[in-house]
């Protein structure tokens, strides 16, 4: 039969559920990026810490292996507050690095080659598309922050007993907190940069940038002119605030609580704003 007796004939097969359309798109993102080397590595370093937690909570609870080890029990990292807000920080700068290698192309690969047309051409919205590509970092995020924060919070219970689940609910809460804010702040700064600059190297500059420099120029400030406020744009020092403030920690709060949730909250409606701006099927070039 030749090409233009045929008819058009729509598809009869079976469709995917709405509410899961954007699933498909870290399905794919995972393929590409766990074939990085370097991201592999990466990943699995960032898993060094916890083991080496989990470890230190054995021996907590193991004599006979701390006499093998000649080691004495007040010598070993002792499990309270600190014990756990160390390892939120720890695994979350494991996570920002991560999303430097995995965060700049994700939108920027289809902005720079026209691609989005393509996705928002099908019953795919652009928040479906937006929550994917952020779901992307969101699910490796949490491998690595809050999911063994929590195991070990829960390995700890299992080794001391309720009482002490009872009289430490609150680190739980931190963890979890904590390790969100941050994931949600990496996602949408790094989703908001990808979808404005299309050069990956360029964009993790930027990425680099945003978290480095503030921070560093604040420092200069506060020493000259004694007025931590500057602090307000670092983005790393707002995370310190929430952290410090989630884990009853307020000698290493630079700001207060109320200025850095504010910042942190108008940061995340900006890249919002930026997102939405930018991820659109066709865009009209003056």
């Amino acid at each position: 039969m030749a090409v233009f007796e045929q008819k058009y004939q729509p598809y009869t097969g079976e469709t995917t559920p709405s509410w899961s359309r954007f699933l498909i798109l870290p399905r794919y993102a995972y393929q590409e990026i766990f074939q990085s080397r370097l991201f592999l590595a990466m990943f699995v370093v960032s898993f060094v810490y916890p083991l080496g937690s989990m470890l230190v909570l054995y021996l907590h609870h193991n004599a006979a292996a701390l006499e093998m080890l000649r080691i004495p029990l007040k010598e070993v990292i002792p499990i309270d507050l600190d014990f756990f807000y160390y390892f939120v920080v720890v695994q979350s700068t494991f996570g920002f690095f991560l999303t430097m290698l995995i965060g700049p192309p994700l939108v920027a690969q289809d902005v720079s080659n026209n691609g989005l047309a393509l996705y928002l051409c099908r019953p795919f919205s652009r928040f479906d598309y937006v929550l994917g590509k952020m779901l992307t970092l969101i699910i490796l995020l949490s491998l690595i922050t809050w999911i063994p924060g929590m195991l070990l919070f829960f390995l700890q219970t299992y080794l001391e007993g309720s009482v002490w689940l009872i009289e430490n609910i609150r680190i739980a809460g931190a963890i979890l907190l904590g390790s969100w804010i941050w994931i949600i702040v990496l996602a949408l700064i790094s989703q908001a940069i990808s979808a404005w600059v299309k050069w990956r190297i360029a964009a993790t500059g930027a990425l680099l940038g945003i978290f480095f420099i503030p921070n560093a120029v604040a420092a200069v400030i506060k020493e000259i002119f004694e007025t931590p406020w500057m602090y307000i744009f670092s983005t790393r020092s707002l995370m310190r605030t929430i952290w410090a403030d989630l884990f009853n920690h307020s000698i290493r709060a630079e700001l207060p609580i109320w200025s850095a949730w504010t910042a942190l909250i108008v940061i995340a409606a900006v890249c919002c704003f930026l997102l939405f701006k930018k991820v659109k099927a066709y865009e009209i070039i003056s």
